[in-house]
């Protein structure tokens, strides 16, 4: 993939090739500015490759127009992000239900009040992102990301934001949601404990995936 900036064109990504499997779970690692985010946007179709294809459950998303791309991540991807992302107008409920309502799911509250009974927050439906603590903040993000069971599920960072103790509990759910679910797994992370964790660690190097 090529950037056009201030000193000329720009590769970001060399040849890389990546396939992952159905349920799997990979961790990609790499330094600041290596492109890890830029890759999650090329899995989930936000970005668009200058060169070479991407393919979602079978289909090729680099074929489909912008539209098309937004309605493929509408029913088959989440994503949890390091900044959680919540709308601090909604409630806890209501931010779960958006990616429902986008879609026009008929129960929107009923699954979004069960989603977040799932992730233990089922006391937090009313409650404003502003009156939750950062880890109950990104376990509404990921019930948000599970609620309409994606195939698969981007996680940027997850637990960036998160001390130590409350990272872990965040990750233990992730990983238990992903067993539970048989969601695919990609995940970006400077953690080494956490990448560990995932069935296969990569590593983002001078524009190539490596094992870690």
């Amino acid at each position: 993939m090529h950037f056009t900036g201030p000193e000329g064109d720009i590769a970001l990504f060399d040849g890389l090739h990546l396939s992952i499997a159905p349920g799997e779970t990979v961790a990609i690692l790499g330094a600041s500015g290596s492109g890890k985010s830029t890759l999650l946007g090329l899995l989930a179709g936000l970005d668009l490759p200058s060169q070479g294809k991407v393919y979602l459950d079978g289909e090729e998303l680099t074929a489909l127009d912008e539209d098309a791309r937004a309605k493929r991540r509408a029913q088959k991807l989440g994503f949890v992000f390091q900044a959680f992302h919540l709308l601090p107008t909604l409630t806890a409920q209501e931010n779960v239900m958006l990616p429902m309502e986008l879609t026009g799911v008929v129960d929107a509250g009923a699954r979004a009040a069960a989603a977040l009974a799932e992730v233990g927050l089922g006391q937090r439906l009313r409650h404003y992102p502003q009156q939750l603590s950062g880890g109950e903040q990104q376990r509404v993000a990921i019930a948000r990301a599970f609620v309409t069971r994606p195939k698969l599920m981007l996680a940027d960072e997850p637990t960036g934001n998160l001390d130590h103790h409350t990272g872990h509990k965040v990750a233990d759910l992730l990983f238990r949601l992903n067993a539970e679910h048989g969601t695919t797994l990609v995940m970006v992370t400077h953690d080494r404990e956490l990448a560990a964790r995932c069935g296969r660690v990569l590593r983002l190097q001078d524009g190539r995936l490596e094992a870690a």
